[in-house]
């Protein structure tokens, strides 16, 4: 006569069914994980990505030309502390509106140091903290011609073009 123990056999299904909702109630559970990210709709929310004062203005092209073209000038340097900065006191934002009126120095270095510049631009759209900064204020990253690395822990990008609520 053959034992058979369905018994036992019953009660490590029963065990492993058990076992198997618990894990799916807990799964279940767990909130999704993109409702725990940090939204970047609100103001507030950009500003604590930011953690700086960012300030734009406005300049001229031939008043500061000198100041622009330097800033072109050493493009790959501040592409590559981009990269390295995660935190600043002072973001400033400077639109130029007349590069390319006429032809200038300014108008030259970006031609001479085009991929410098676009290296510049995607180290900014690779970085949180300067491409909140640029995208709450509504500009193009390829706008970007040059950023200047200041005392203090301050940066001014240099953007072509008018401010876009202009």
């Amino acid at each position: 006569m053959a034992i058979c123990d369905t018994g036992s056999s019953m009660r490590a299904k029963g065990k492993w069914l058990h076992a198997l909702a618990t894990c799916g109630f807990l799964c279940a559970s767990v909130p999704d994980m993109s409702l725990l990210a940090q939204g970047l709709e609100s103001e507030e929310s950009i500003d604590r990505i930011v953690g700086s004062d960012v300030k734009t203005e406005e300049i001229r092209a031939k008043t500061d030309a000198e100041r622009i073209v330097s800033a072109i000038s050493n493009t790959r340097e501040n592409a590559e502390k981009v990269r390295k900065t995660f935190s600043l006191d002072v973001l400033d934002i400077v639109f130029v509106p007349d590069i390319g009126e006429e032809e200038s120095a300014i108008d030259e270095a970006i031609a001479q140091n085009e991929i410098e510049i676009q290296t510049l631009r995607e180290g900014i759209e690779g970085s949180a903290l300067f491409y909140h900064a640029v995208d709450s204020r509504s500009i193009m990253v390829r706008d970007i011609i040059a950023m200047e690395y200041g005392d203090d822990d301050k940066v001014t990008i240099f953007v072509r073009g008018a401010p876009p609520d202009q």
